[in-house]
């Protein structure tokens, strides 16, 4: 794994940057230098950023930081909400200008946790739900997908994690279902697992459903998080690896540092990725 310090990051980029723009020229995709071929992917917040705060503080500084999109976790909407109070929190959060596009992370270690994780999803409008099922419940979990349209992306936890450590752990178990299941890929906790993020993005394929954005200080299991852009991933790598395979949904920002303070490192994480993004013509 290739790491990036700031003082290097002007020129792994513009290189990395070229280096893409000849890969589209050479499959006619386009001019060295222009866009990326393909559909973009949108920045988010996954509002476990900001668990130390309530939904109103936490749009707030989605918003401070231009974020449109978020995926709420179950401090800002509780799983056992009434159906009322589900849709009173989705019309707040459109109202702050936020797109409520998922929710989670959904632990589900029942048949009735399953069913309700999709009625609470079905109630709120969600596009997605990142979830963790345990294995003994895809088969239930997939139904519930067939029936409702709802995607499901399930999480990757990193070492230690006896359910989903790696996103290959995920994709061996989901490899012969609806391929509305797929992953929810953790680059912060991929590092930690001692995996290249952008090869295993690459390995998810069609199967990447969902993005937790972050970084973290060692490609080891004592890895922790920092601010994107301070740690050992090479995030305009992977970004890269995004473009190439044309991922189009939400990078969703987990900033798990300062959780009492987590403004300052969340918009220095969206600044860096945005750097990055812009150096690289996505």
């Amino acid at each position: 794994m290739s790491s990036l310090t700031r003082r290097g990051f002007l020129g792994s980029s513009l290189a990395a940057a070229a280096a893409l723009g000849g890969a589209a020229a050479e499959r006619g995709g386009g001019r060295p230098g222009g866009p990326a071929p393909g559909p973009r992917f949108e920045l988010g917040l996954a509002s476990y950023t900001c668990r130390e705060f309530d939904l109103d503080a936490t749009l707030a500084m989605a918003r401070r930081v231009g974020l449109g999109r978020i995926a709420l976790k179950d401090m800002h909407l509780p799983l056992d909400s009434p159906d009322e109070a589900i849709r009173t929190v989705i019309a707040k959060t459109r109202a702050a200008g936020l797109v409520p596009y998922g929710c989670g992370v959904v632990y589900m270690a029942s048949e009735a946790e399953v069913d309700r994780a999709f009625a609470y999803a079905r109630t709120g409008g969600f596009e997605i739900i990142i979830g963790v099922p345990e294995h003994a419940l895809l088969d239930r979990v997939e139904r519930r997908v067939r029936e409702t349209g709802i995607r499901l992306a399930i999480h990757n936890h990193g070492p230690g994690d006896l359910r989903y450590p790696t996103p290959g752990s995920v994709l061996e178990r989901i490899a012969a279902r609806d391929p509305r299941i797929g992953v929810c890929f953790d680059a912060g906790h991929c590092a930690r697992a001692g995996l290249d993020p952008s090869a295993e993005a690459v390995r998810c394929g069609p199967r990447l459903l969902d993005v937790h954005m972050k970084d973290v200080s060692a490609a080891t299991t004592e890895g922790g998080a920092v601010e994107v852009g301070r740690g050992v991933i090479n995030i305009p790598g992977l970004l890269r690896a995004l473009a190439e395979i044309g991922y189009a949904g939400t990078l969703a920002f987990e900033h798990e540092k300062d959780g009492r303070d987590p403004l300052p490192g969340l918009a220095e994480s969206v600044g860096y990725v945005r750097g990055a993004a812009a150096a690289l013509k996505l």
